[in-house]
């Protein structure tokens, strides 16, 4: 055996015994558990560690994992203290550069030079564009798959779950140019293909170790309970068609240009994600677990024409809460899976994902750029990208957390009668046909709201989702139409209303 191949068996015994000994030690109950799926009696919610859950979180910006600066284990006692049950991970076919992509200062998916610990393994050849040597695509990294064991099981030992994003668009020559994928980057004489034919079968001999590589990341996290497997980030973004805009009275040049088109991926980046797809049914029929796959749609809000075969959760990024109203019929998981770009306020991500997930939601993601590297705390107060985050918008998102973790998750639905008028306001409503009400009032109040109900008492409870203050009362209705006040508010106001039997 020549000295190379005795280097890889070394490397692939090593990576085995890693993923062996962390798998034990996550423990018998999480290894035992079920994964993470949507519930049965309500596929909008998730059934997870026996409970039927919502998914809130307002996490760092997915390179936890492949960032060897980034300390996970800090980040992820962040998100437990904050009462946060979700996050986000790139599992490295995609990476950015430090400074330079989409204008993020500090960026955990940007590594600085050298530091970038991919699924693969480094070469004997020096050159990499991001730093340090090139890439040998036939080999994995054991460091890598030890920080993945790791995280996955310190995640769930926290109860927290891990949307790992498989692939994502290049978006341009500057992110491609630090791919390894890219020929330049690796040993294995890839194609030299166009960055806009990366996520396509066109993509010559590139499919093979995407394929490889999704693959042994379905196999290496089958063993967690805790984990949705995402097929590709915003696959719209390299090959975009233009479906709708948002609002169709602006004049041109941006009528059709973000931030006002809706974009779908094209045809060929769809046959690309249902083979993405497949890997992950297809190696998982042979494994203990199954998990959901989810699939990422579009910007804004759009009535999703086609949902792949085995996607259980869809993902909207920058949603509207018509994204969750227009796709309820599908039977299936609606996730806002990213936020950002409307500046560094958190009263704006905190109303997003009131009236998303009072709208039918399943789960909401803010990106939050106050997790660094150095601050995986999520205490990083500096402006930092194109979005928000701190502190105190996950103390916020907790507050709508555990209002609705107090509901009948089981027994709701969107509900677009039961508000006849919202004076001045929005108001978004779930109800069951029990008689359970939760209403998220967008706006500045007291305003009146106009609500149809039956006969009956009702106990009512108004929340202030800035503080989390409640403030109880109570009516008996004789039916039909009734107002309602709501009490002083700035910047909404959420209502659980009780009809007693």
């Amino acid at each position: 055996m020549h000295l190379g191949e005795t280097r890889y068996v070394r490397s692939v015994i090593i990576v085995m015994l890693s993923s062996v000994l962390i798998v034990v030690a996550v423990g018998a109950q999480v290894v035992q558990t079920q994964p993470i799926r949507l519930h049965p009696q309500n596929p909008h919610y998730f059934l997870f560690q026996g409970k039927a859950v919502a998914l809130i979180t307002s996490g760092e910006h997915y390179g936890a994992v492949f960032n060897a600066d980034f300390d996970y284990r800090r980040y992820l006692d962040a998100l437990a203290a904050g009462g946060m049950n979700y996050t986000r991970l790139f599992g490295g076919s995609y990476v950015e550069v430090p400074g330079k992509s989409f204008g993020i200062v500090r960026n955990d998916l940007a590594p600085a030079a050298g530091r970038f610990v991919a699924p693969w393994a480094r070469s004997g050849t020096p050159g990499y564009a991001g730093g340090g040597n090139k890439f040998d695509l036939s080999k994995w990294n054991a460091e890598y798959f030890t920080r993945l064991h790791d995280f996955l099981a310190e995640a769930a030992r926290r109860g927290i779950v891990v949307e790992i994003t498989l692939f994502s668009s290049q978006y341009g020559e500057l992110q491609w140019n630090v791919s390894p994928f890219n020929r330049a980057n690796n040993i294995d004489q890839t194609e030299a293909i166009d960055w806009k034919k990366v996520n396509t079968l066109e993509n010559g001999n590139v499919l093979a170790y995407q394929e490889r590589y999704a693959r042994k990341l379905v196999r290496e996290a089958n063993a967690y309970p805790n984990v949705i497997f995402e097929i590709a980030n915003e696959p719209w973004s390299d090959r975009p068609v233009l479906a709708d805009v948002v609002n169709p009275y602006l004049f041109p040049p941006g009528w059709d240009k973000y931030p006002n088109s809706v974009d779908l991926p094209d045809d060929l980046t769809m046959a690309w994600q249902a083979r993405v797809a497949e890997w992950i049914t297809s190696e998982e029929a042979a494994l203990p677990k199954k998990h959901l796959i989810a699939q990422n749609c579009c910007n804004f809000l759009y009535p999703v024409r086609q949902v792949l075969a085995g996607v259980s959760v869809v993902n909207f990024h920058y949603a509207y809460p018509e994204a969750a109203l227009l796709n309820y019929g599908l039977g299936k998981a609606l996730s806002y899976d990213e936020s950002g770009f409307l500046g560094r306020e958190d009263e704006v991500y905190a109303r997003q994902a009131w009236n998303f997930m009072l709208s039918g939601g399943s789960v909401f993601d803010s990106l939050d750029y106050s997790f660094s590297v150095g601050h995986e705390d999520g205490s990083d107060a500096e402006p930092n990208g194109p979005g928000g985050g701190s502190a105190e918008l996950r103390r916020r998102l907790r507050i709508l957390s555990e209002f609705l973790q107090g509901l009948p998750l089981l027994e709701l639905a969107p509900d677009n009668h039961t508000v006849k008028h919202a004076g001045g306001v929005y108001a978004h409503l779930l109800s069951s046909p029990k008689g359970e009400y939760a209403m998220y009032v967008d706006g500045n109040g007291p305003a009146d709201l106009i609500l149809t109900l039956p006969a009956g008492e009702y106990a009512v409870t108004w929340v202030n989702v800035s503080t989390g203050e409640k403030s109880a009362g109570g009516f008996r209705h004789v039916g039909g139409d009734r107002t309602v006040r709501t009490p002083e508010a700035r910047g909404g106001v959420a209502m659980r209303l009780s009809r007693k039997h």
